[in-house]
């Protein structure tokens, strides 16, 4: 029979683990209960992922609202269920978005986003999708997958109903990327694709296992991959170097629904911030950037709008004009009486 071990025996017990442990294992384990998430390694070794839980959104779903204390905004049809956000019931004519309230200043980022899309709906008859979103404005509803048209920032759809007719070598649902710079509209009729960066294929509707799309950002380079199999790995979809995105952006997800409908759930969005060792070349190279662009692809240049008149140059600009009119009457009346004159002159 073993020994028990009274209040003094478990004291001195405890002090010889604790002392066994290592000081930098102690600290380390005081981070995770600081934190609540510890650093995880990506990649080849030099890139670290860190939870960053101001940006991030899962059960219970706590912050959500419209209050100035809630990290997230709801807008339109979107609901708080237990499970998941909605963002559209299976209705006709409905769109919601959720909104981040903090702007990212990350440099490096990456944003894992668990949603499901299902419904009552047939082949090809259901829709619209939804969008995943890094922009410089939020809350702006609008007809692109529930959100503002010639948004700035970067859009990534999960697009379920094909409109352009005659296309044949595209299978839907497919996941599509755009850059925007405030310039360009997509195009519905053609399902963005004079716009997009890449895309592919993705079979997101009506199925018994969780769906994953995560957007990474790293020293300019965007890749977009997905876990939709329920193999639990990441499968390419989007890669595409010499991406530009400013920081201060917010993320966000929206959709909507026309004539045919869907739900569009969102279970969680959880974005980490990656550290990547960068030479003194690539610092120089991947300054910040105030406008978002992607390098060999040319964007329509933005026209900066006039600044609105003020009360004052406008009095001016009507004095000035009003002497300058009887100026010139003034001038042609004189004139006229000169010539008057000298027509006269010449009967005599």
């Amino acid at each position: 029979m073993a020994a028990t071990l009274g209040p003094l025996g478990w004291w001195q017990q405890w002090r010889r683990c604790l002392s066994a442990r290592d000081g930098s294992r102690m600290l380390l384990l005081l981070l995770l209960l600081g934190s609540g998430q510890g650093p995880q390694q990506v990649g080849a070794g030099q890139t670290f992922e860190y939870l960053k839980r101001e940006h991030s959104l899962s059960k219970p779903y706590q912050g959500v609202g419209t209050g100035s204390s809630s990290l997230w905004n709801l807008m339109g049809n979107a609901m708080v269920m237990t499970q998941y956000i909605r963002l559209t019931p299976d209705m006709q004519s409905k769109q919601g978005a959720l909104w981040n309230r903090v702007p990212c200043f990350l440099r490096d980022w990456e944003l894992q986003v668990h949603f499901k899309i299902h419904g009552q709906g047939k082949k090809n008859l259901h829709g619209d999708g939804l969008a995943i979103w890094y922009t410089k404005d939020r809350m702006q509803p609008g007809p692109v997958f529930g959100n503002m048209d010639k948004f700035v920032g970067l859009g990534v759809f999960v697009d379920t109903y094909p409109n352009e007719e005659k296309q044949q070598e595209r299978v839907f649902p497919y996941i599509s990327a755009m850059v925007n710079n405030g310039s360009l509209s997509y195009d519905h009729e053609r399902d963005g694709r004079p716009t997009e960066l890449g895309g592919c294929t993705a079979i997101v509707r009506n199925l018994h296992y969780d769906t994953f799309l995560v957007i990474r950002y790293v020293k300019r380079h965007l890749t977009i991959m997905m876990d939709i199999d329920g193999k639990h790995e990441w499968r390419d979809c989007i890669e595409v170097p010499g991406v530009r995105l400013p920081r201060g952006y917010y993320f966000g997800t929206s959709s909507i629904t026309g004539d045919l409908s869907d739900n569009h759930d969102v279970i969680s969005l959880k974005l980490f911030e990656l550290t990547v060792e960068r030479t003194p070349e690539e610092e120089k190279l991947h300054r910040d950037v105030f406008l978002p662009s992607v390098d060999n692809m040319k964007l329509p240049e933005m026209t900066a709008p006039l600044p609105p008149l003020s009360g004052l140059a406008l009095f001016l600009i009507v004095f000035f004009s009003l002497v300058f009119s009887v100026f010139a009457i003034v001038i042609g009346i004189i004139l006229y009486n000169k010539w008057q004159e000298q027509s006269r002159k010449r009967f005599y």
